[in-house]
């Protein structure tokens, strides 16, 4: 018999099942072992790449997504390990991870199941790596967020067992299902998974029967897996929420129904935590809507108020309050059914254009039904205050909150962890990539002697050994591993350290094609230039560039141009902001932009933008800058200009003037 079989059940997720492969060589070394992937009918090509790159793995097809519990016992039925691990795809294991889970068991006999420290890819701690069973009072404190209050509490934090320490050893009710080793012995009693459950809550319900059979289930805190965590869920057209609460149901009839109370108790739970799981993934759309909401029915009181008079004394009393709020709803719906409320966005246009449809729409009823008709004066002060509070708040909500932005698209500050050509490598394929801009900051090395010498183009501004302190002082926001040069009991040391720096860590693939992160994968191979999509193309937002800014030069041509002009008649203007300012004209002549590249540029034939008074070339100083970077940062901006985009580069150059004034 081997000594272990790993079961990975597989659904799109090509790149991170490679990556973990890629972990899992190092990792079985001394260990007799056997992989065996069961493939849940993936479409982007996993199938292909595992048999071509790994031969040697257990790779069984099948036709249709039979869930995960059903595909685990399918790969089950293949092992012969004296222990069984189940291994989600998305997942990096250490080097010493199986030999120290192996030693585990072996020293506690009475063990049936455990599971290790799982973390996140930014290296934080992932709570559900060890739980308790959703009892009535351990739901019920989950329920009404007194476990978050007081985390350290053994009386209210028993579901994520907050208050013991994540870096001790002891059983617990359930282990993750990420990451979960089983003796042969205990699958040869208890069975496999149950197939009830198509995802989610199936470990619960296997760590419940281990327990009930009599053994122990363990969290073990001296080994630990990365976890990237619903990666094969965002591939799905699955409701991801509606499954697990609907699995968690399933779970508590099947083990609680005896206790009618305690049914009822568990189950009331469950359907509040479920609403408020679906307002959460929401809110985005439902915040913004309730305040429309109630600004609308502000401002029909506001209209009112402004118009009554001698003789119109206002809205008779039989109407109110539903004259202020049935408008306000009316123009609710009409804003959801146009497009006006999307999930990730809080868009101008869209609102602007359902308001315009709700007005027409309005002013149709109260011609039609005239009883109705109390006031249209009052209809068209309500929509004319109506259209200045949505845009204001809106605007006050991206420009000062970043809220509504979506993935609105920025530089990320990056280091290179990787040596020599892999460190070119990676750094060439990032520059050719048009769909980002990483600005490279420098490489880190494995030895502090390197520290200053160069590269190619790049600095090694530190070691493996000093990553944190990098990260700190050179505000960086990205790391990309390059796991072939650097290891990956090393990768996880590091990124353990630098747990609180809140950057976001990437692991190339071994051929460095492609990076997983906590929320992308990137390719690292160039896309067909045609095939990406330029804002500076889009009419719409050529037009509203043109619109803000001549706004804004008319605000400045107003305000600060005339003192500036005469302070050059006197004398020379030598500051940077006094030369930004005499350059307002040349917006109105449609010479120039505020923001934009340092000059009229093109990449072949595809115009890039007008010459900017600012741009990323001045915000970000790419004065030390190769042209080719500088290139980069022109598509960059031509393929995600926007005007919020405008705005926030703006302020960072009428920030940076300030710091320069003041440093003289």
């Amino acid at each position: 018999m081997i000594d272990l079989s790993i079961i990975i059940v597989n659904y799109n997720v090509k790149e991170f099942i490679l990556n973990l492969l890629g972990s899992l060589q190092p990792a079985l070394r001394n260990i007799s072992a056997e992989i065996i992937i069961v493939d849940n009918a993936s479409e982007d090509d996993s199938v292909k790449f595992i048999r071509e790159k790994y031969p040697d793995v257990k790779l069984i097809v099948n036709d249709v997504n039979i869930g995960f519990g059903r595909a685990n016992n399918i790969g089950l039925e293949e092992s012969s390990g004296k222990y069984i691990l189940f291994l989600n795809p998305d997942t990096i294991v250490k080097d010493d991870t199986f030999t120290t889970m192996i030693k585990f068991f072996e020293a506690h006999p009475d063990a049936g199941m455990a599971g290790c420290k799982v973390l996140n890819p930014d290296g934080s701690f992932q709570l559900p790596c060890r739980r308790s069973f959703p009892g009535p009072w351990t739901s019920f404190t989950k329920l009404i967020g007194l476990g978050k209050l007081f985390p350290k509490s053994k009386l209210f934090a028993r579901y994520n067992l907050t208050y013991l320490d994540e870096n001790k050893t002891y059983e617990v009710d359930a282990v993750s299902g990420a990451f979960m080793m089983i003796k042969r012995d205990v699958y040869n009693k208890i069975g496999g998974f149950d197939a009830q459950f198509f995802m989610y809550g199936e470990d619960l319900d296997l760590c419940y029967r281990t327990q009930k059979a009599n053994f122990k289930v363990y969290y073990v805190h001296s080994t630990e897996i990365i976890h990237y965590k619903g990666e094969s869920t965002k591939r799905s057209s699955i409701d991801e929420t509606n499954v697990f609460y609907n699995a968690m149901q399933l779970f508590v009839n099947k083990h609680f129904s005896s206790s009618f109370i305690v049914g009822i108790v568990l189950n009331a739970a469950i359907f509040v935590r479920k609403l408020i799981a679906f307002g959460n993934l929401y809110k985005l759309i439902l915040v913004p809507a309730f305040i429309d909401l109630f600004v609308f029915a502000s401002s029909v009181y506001a209209a009112e108020l402004i118009h009554s008079n001698e003789r119109w004394k206002g809205f008779p009393d039989v109407v109110k309050p539903v004259v202020y709020l049935l408008p306000a709803i009316f123009q609710m719906l009409v804003s959801f059914t146009s497009g006006g409320y999307k999930k990730n966005s809080l868009s101008i246009l869209r609102i602007l254009s359902s308001l315009a449809i709700g007005f027409v729409l309005l002013t149709s009823i109260t011609f039609f039904l005239k009883q109705f008709a109390f006031s249209r004066v009052v209809l068209l002060l309500t929509y004319a205050i109506v259209v200045f509070l949505f845009t204001s708040w809106r605007i006050i909500s991206k420009v000062v909150f970043k809220f509504g932005l979506g993935d609105v698209a920025r530089k990320t500050r990056t280091l290179l962890v990787g040596f020599g050509d892999s460190a070119l490598n990676i750094g060439e394929k990032l520059k050719a990539n048009v769909n980002s801009y990483h600005n490279i900051i420098g490489l880190i090395e494995t030895s502090k002697k390197e520290i200053g010498a160069k590269v190619g183009t790049y600095e090694v501004l530190g070691s493996i050994d000093t990553l944190k302190k990098s990260i700190i002082e050179h505000k960086i926001d990205e790391v990309i591993f390059s796991t072939d040069k650097i290891g990956y009991e090393k990768m996880f040391t590091s990124i353990a350290d630098c747990q609180e720096t809140n950057v976001e860590f990437l692991v190339t693939g071994h051929e460095l094609d492609f990076m997983v992160g906590k929320s992308v994968v990137t390719m690292l191979d160039n896309m067909p230039f045609l095939k990406v999509q330029y804002n500076i193309l889009s009419a719409v937002h050529r037009y509203t560039k043109l619109v803000v800014d001549f706004f804004i030069a008319t605000i400045l041509l107003l305000t600060i141009y005339p003192f500036v002009a005469i302070k050059k008649l006197s004398s020379s203007v030598k500051s940077e902001f006094g030369r930004f300012i005499l350059q307002v004209p040349h917006i109105f002549s449609l010479k120039k932009s505020f923001v934009g590249p340092r000059k009229k540029s093109y990449h072949g034939e595809l115009f890039l933008g007008k010459p900017g008074l600012t741009g990323f070339w001045y915000v970000d100083d790419l004065s030390n800058k190769s042209a080719d970077d500088e290139d980069k940062i022109n598509i960059f901006y031509a393929k995600n200009v926007n005007v919020w985009l405008d705005l926030e580069i703006l302020g960072k150059t009428f920030s940076k003037f300030i710091l320069k004034a003041g440093s003289k």
